[in-house]
């Protein structure tokens, strides 16, 4: 062999062990969020995913977890269906994914969690607030929200407060929305109340023959479970049918974002009551401060929604596990969530721990008052 040939050859032979001798790129941390990023409810799934990748950007940025790895944001869209939430859930073990952010509703958690509970995968619900889920003894999973019963309980009190004393309890037979309104006309008539209870079809155009039953009935107040297209288009027609002001529209906390005005209409949505976690504006503590003003910088607007919120607080409760355990090994994150996490700073208030069932420790629940096309904090 010439010089000539010998010389570019040695060249590309030590060029072609150098780049052998490399260090591979290390293996990324995967986090699911799984909502329904697409179908009737993206307004929430929208916001999950884009609370959690501010939040993995900035971790990323700084050199990410455990020595290096980065993490990696999987959109697991189930678009607000029980039957898909099954398939993304089985998409999301065979991607191999560390931990999950999700579901937003219940009834499409509810399928997703023994999927994940089966191939042993931490799973943080932000908004899935059905008493029923952690009753299944999964070890890991947790939630960032607060449970139906209590809220139930929150706003019977309230309603006997108000001086109301026969109530209508509407629910759309979702696992969330059929316990909230089960749980509400529980404690209600516990305290006294007189409740009557019926259930809607969602997703349809006309609701005026239940509408037409509430007003036969003459309730003091309607609680509606359901979630807030079904809610807001309630409101909607029941003021064009006559039935407000006279009988108060109260909802849950389904119906608690900006979507739930735009579609009942600003004057319709005028005066409805809506129990709820405190919302985002209401939040006092620096870590919320900080949050929504690195969002609005981030996205040109406002956290549109306290489920958006929790899903940064499950994402933190993630990494803070990831952290203390040096892992992502479930076993090892789950055991430190149940017996030595306490008192977290988190966004949307201080995370107290979390009990053996994976339960948030701790309740707060307020309601709200529609006023000009806002909530507004109802103090009575």
């Amino acid at each position: 062999m010439s010089r000539k040939l010998l010389i570019p050859l040695t060249i590309l032979i030590v060029v072609a062990l150098i780049a052998g001798c490399k260090p591979a790129a290390k293996k990324p941390i995967k986090i699911a969020v799984q909502g329904p990023i697409t179908g009737k409810w993206a307004y929430e799934g929208e916001g999950f995913v884009k609370c959690v990748k501010l939040l993995a950007d900035e971790i990323n940025d700084a050199g990410g977890l455990l020595g290096g790895r980065k993490i990696e944001i999987i959109e697991a869209d189930d678009k607000g269906e029980p039957s898909d939430a099954s398939l993304v859930a089985d998409k999301m073990v065979d991607a191999g994914v560390d931990a999950v952010i999700g579901s937003y509703s219940s009834t499409c958690t509810e399928p997703a969690s023994k999927i994940y509970n089966e191939a042993n995968i931490l799973q943080i619900t932000p908004s899935s607030t059905a008493t029923r889920l952690s009753e299944k003894g999964y070890k890991q999973f947790f939630r960032t929200c607060f449970l139906d019963d209590k809220q139930g309980l929150f706003v019977a009190t309230k309603f006997r407060e108000m001086g109301i004393n026969k109530a209508f309890f509407l629910h759309d037979n979702s696992t969330y929305a059929k316990g909230l309104a089960e749980w509400a006309m529980k404690y209600f008539e516990e305290k006294g109340g007189k409740g009557l209870i019926d259930a809607i079809t969602p997703g349809e155009e006309d609701y005026t023959p239940i509408l037409t039953k509430i007003k036969a009935a003459k309730p003091d107040a309607v609680y509606f479970t359901g979630y807030h297209p079904d809610g807001a288009l309630l409101v909607k027609q029941a003021t064009e049918l006559g039935l407000r002001p006279d009988i108060l529209f109260t909802a849950g906390n389904a119906c608690n974002n900006l979507e739930f005005i735009e579609i009942a209409g600003k004057d319709a949505a005028e005066g409805v009551l809506v129990s709820t976690e405190p919302l985002p504006q209401d939040l006092p503590y620096p870590e919320a401060k900080e949050f929504i003003e690195k969002f609005e910088k981030k996205y040109g607007e406002p956290v549109g929604s306290i489920w958006w919120l929790m899903a940064a607080d499950a994402f933190n409760v993630i990494v803070e596990a990831i952290k203390a355990t040096g892992s992502t090994d479930t076993d090892k994150m789950a055991e430190y969530l149940h017996t030595e996490f306490k008192d977290y700073p988190g966004i949307t208030g201080p995370i107290v721990g979390f009990d053996e069932k994976g339960d948030r420790l701790g309740t707060i629940h307020k309601f709200y008052i529609i006023k000009n096309g806002k909530f507004v904090p109802y103090e009575k």
